[in-house]
């Protein structure tokens, strides 16, 4: 039987910058990969049943109430609870120190005194294999082959079927704390940081990285908590962004569109990189350069569209047949093979980050350089191949419309890096390039009857990514091919005001895989992006407040949202979600960056044609 599953919404995010946890507001972790992102979850129940590793903490006699909200403008955790006997806070979070991954539970007591029950069943090898328990004068030792766990805490342990129990009571005023610390069975434990002292630094790093965003308004703080959150998905070690910190949460309740996003996406990666630069974030596009440069080393030819975060190539993706999915929905994935398609819109996203990165006073790099002349190089023999696009489908290649726009995008600012930056390279050649891609796009893309540009150059069918193309300059908001894509895309592509990616049809030869998943959260920001770059600011705040609404309590955002059974849907948290509301914002409040990109792309204000 299929165990219920707690909602995607009811999580919480904590990190470390190199890996996380996610809460639940019964107080339950049931998700942590450790050493990192993409290593194997210890506690894994999100996916599967508690067997399959969680650690409980809450009263033992059970929530009348739970509220819960992140410390100020950090990444700090606090549940409040209530129960018969009074209320307890628990606060949760991961020490930012470098040491090595440590999880920090506190319990403080703010009313009656409350008996507390926490059990940590911690499974490794995605929720597989119960560790052996050695118990320690102070805790206990949790292991399972190389990989080893050592939980600290004042209060005395019990086994309870083969689990770690501990059973206490906190009066108000009072604090308990639990650590719990990563390590190679074969070497000595962590001592760990002091639980205090880790609750302090946390709260003073992410006080102190949140002050530098210079966003105000009536937005600041779902632009802020978006920040923090794309922050969290970073691999500190080596500046990789992640799409997201999940596998498999469903985009299809009980479907099969499970996918695994714990890797850095280069589309996904320039995104972000570019809702962090608008926040003024320029350290961590050079970090993210860097890892770039070491990620894509070699022939421009083997260029993936994604990589681990510290640059891997091999993401073999396999299932895992004892995992039963949230919800039931099965295969659970580790792993992704969509790592080996051709997606012809990654030249355009990368040469457009680090066309920005310039833009925004990031030096240029003549290792930088020599690497986007070698992209260039091969998008000149590539471009006019057909492709998987960037919904990754699994049905056969397409010239996808989006993803030439794109290749004019890549063509487009290599020229500018020679115009502006004063670079070297064959501008000639690319602007001839860029002539070309651009008339054949505005003649294969665009459908006369539907009036809109579509999907691909042999279907007539609505995609969601044709909304970019004024965003990123291919032609301005007030040519009236842009004007009605979007209308049409409005019209007939969204489902109660919420933006679908494409139509998911029975037996459709789009991505080879069976109907449905829910509205797409950032496709639908980039609606918001059009509507206010056309002066339709009031359509647009519309769209943008209830986006806002279906943020979970801690204002979080999965990939999709399914509007029937008011859930969210797909991995979570969402950095493309988180993304879009960035920009999203940021173009509401009077910064517009769309416009800006656009004017500046054509040396002319905004909505000049």
């Amino acid at each position: 039987m299929t165990t219920p599953a707690r909602p995607i919404e009811d999580h919480a995010l904590i990190g470390d910058k190199r890996t996380c946890a996610l809460v639940a507001k019964d107080g339950t972790i049931d998700w942590m990969c450790l050493p990192r992102f993409d290593g194997p979850a210890v506690f894994c129940s999100i996916l599967g049943t508690p067997d399959n590793g969680e650690w409980r903490m809450a009263p033992a006699s059970g929530i009348t109430d739970s509220v819960r909200r992140y410390a100020g403008e950090t990444l700090v955790l606090e549940t409040d609870m209530t129960c018969a006997e009074g209320r307890v806070r628990i606060i949760d979070l991961m020490s930012p120190e470098p040491s090595g991954p440590c999880l920090v539970r506190i319990v403080e007591g703010l009313e009656g005194s409350v008996p507390m029950e926490s059990v940590v069943a911690a499974r490794f090898d995605y929720g597989r294999t119960r560790p052996w328990v050695r118990h320690m004068p102070e805790g206990a030792d949790l292991i399972s082959g190389p990989e080893a766990l050592r939980i600290v805490s004042p209060v005395e342990l019990a086994r309870q079927e083969g689990d770690i129990a501990f059973r206490f009571t906190v009066a108000e005023g009072e604090r308990v704390s639990f650590t719990l610390n990563h390590h190679l069975s074969h070497e000595p434990a962590p001592a760990g940081p002091d639980p205090e002292q880790a609750l302090a630094g946390a709260l003073e790093w992410w006080e102190s990285w949140s002050s530098r965003c210079p966003f105000q308004g009536p937005w600041r703080e779902p632009v802020i908590r978006s920040l923090i959150t794309l922050k969290a998905l970073s691999y500190a070690p080596t500046g990789a962004m992640l799409a997201a910190a999940t596998t498999s949460l469903p985009e299809q309740p009980g479907g099969v569109r499970n996918w695994d996003y714990r890797y850095g996406w280069l589309r996904d990666a320039t995104f972000t990189l570019y809702a962090m630069m608008l926040g003024g974030y320029t350290r961590e596009a050079v970090a993210w350069r860097d890892w770039l440069l070491r990620a894509v080393a070699g022939d421009p030819e083997d260029m993936q569209i994604m990589y681990g975060a510290a640059g891997e190539r091999r993401l073999d993706e396999w299932e895992v047949p004892w995992l039963e999915g949230h919800g039931g929905a099965k295969p659970v994935r580790i792993g992704n093979a969509a790592s080996d398609q051709f997606q012809l819109d990654v030249y355009g996203e990368v040469m457009d980050s680090l066309h920005v990165a310039r833009r925004i006073g990031v030096e240029p790099d003549p290792d930088t350089w020599a690497l986007e002349l070698a992209l260039m190089q091969s998008l000149e023999q590539r471009w006019r191949e057909p492709d998987e696009g960037i919904w990754e489908v699994r049905g056969p290649r397409r010239h996808f419309t989006h993803s030439k726009v794109m290749a004019w995008v890549a063509f487009d600012r290599a020229i500018r890096a020679v115009e502006n930056s004063g670079l070297t390279g064959p501008v000639d050649r690319w602007r001839a390039q860029r002539d070309e891609v651009h008339a054949e796009v505005c003649e294969h893309g665009w459908d006369e009857e539907l009036g809109a540009f579509v999907q691909a150059y042999d279907v007539q069918r609505l995609d969601a990514s044709l909304l970019m193309i004024p965003l990123v300059g291919f032609l301005p908001i007030d040519d009236p091919r842009v004007i009605s894509t979007m209308e049409v895309i409005q019209r007939d592509l969204t489902y109660e005001g919420l933006v679908l990616r494409y139509e998911t049809l029975e037996n459709a030869d789009v991505d080879g895989l069976p109907a449905g998943e829910g509205a797409f959260l950032l496709c639908t920001f980039w609606l918001v992006d059009n509507l206010a770059m056309a002066g339709r600011h009031d359509e647009a705040l519309e769209i943008f407040e209830r986006l806002l609404s279906i943020r979970n309590d801690v204002g979080l955002l999965s990939e999709q949202w399914d509007n029937d059974g008011q859930r969210m849907l797909g991995n979570f948290p969402q950095a493309f979600s988180h993304v879009g509301l960035i920009n999203s914002a940021w173009n509401l409040s009077g910064g517009r960056p769309a416009d800006a990109r656009w004017a500046e792309q054509h040396g002319r204000g905004a909505h000049q044609s």
